[in-house]
């Protein structure tokens, strides 16, 4: 059988020193381009508009979550992914979970969904920058894959509405869609350390923007 994906993100994580991993970065930003924005409407429209539709209401209502400082829960991601998917209901997964053409396995045993549960508690811990618990929390949602469909997409949501709940708004995010393997430690810092650039690159232009 395919080895535990999740077990090696969940030992991946605990070794990565995510509050050193990168550095402070500018709160808030506002970035002269709505970066997620137009992954929505690019980046998912190509073969689907309705897809992107889709995608682009489930950003609008988790931004309206953030300015309410909702907190981040297995519940308010299957708010989101109804509205990602189309579907009016959707629920944590009965089963193990594949990825990459079935090369990555994500197990599920009766602790799953607490510790997923744990890990997006986590993503509000003001002792780690907040690039780092962007990035962290993108990670949990791509090898928890929580739900059977959509995850990698929920993935970049969890991101960016962990940047919202500080003010934060990205003008890029194309960057953010690379593969990732759940037992890369140095690939996941260096998740952190891209979501830091684009941070302080997003604040540099706006910035200049302005002037």
């Amino acid at each position: 059988m395919t080895a535990d994906a999740l077990a090696a993100w969940c030992h991946v994580r605990k070794q990565i020193d995510w509050a050193v991993a990168v550095g402070e970065t500018p709160t808030p930003v506002e970035a002269a381009v709505d970066g997620f924005g137009v992954w929505c409407n690019a980046g998912n429209r190509t073969s689907d508009p309705a897809r992107g539709d889709r995608l682009l209401t489930a950003l609008t209502q988790s931004r309206a979550d953030a300015a309410r400082q909702r907190p981040l829960t297995c519940a308010l991601l299957a708010e989101w992914q109804r509205l990602v998917l189309g579907m009016p209901e959707v629920a944590f997964r009965q089963g193990d979970a594949f990825a990459k053409g079935g090369r990555e396995r994500y197990a599920l045993t009766p602790h799953t969904q607490r510790d997923f549960e744990h890990c997006l508690r986590e993503s509000a811990d003001p002792r780690v920058p907040l690039a780092s618990r962007a990035a962290r929390a993108y990670l949990d949602v791509a090898f928890f894959h929580p739900f059977p469909d959509g995850n990698a997409r929920l993935a970049v949501l969890t991101l960016a509405y962990v940047l919202e709940l500080e003010g934060v708004r990205l003008d890029q995010a194309g960057p953010l869609q690379t593969t990732r393997y759940a037992d890369d430690a140095a690939g996941a810092g260096d998740l952190a350390a891209l979501v830091c650039v684009l941070i302080r690159s997003t604040h540099h232009r706006a910035t200049r923007a302005g002037h």
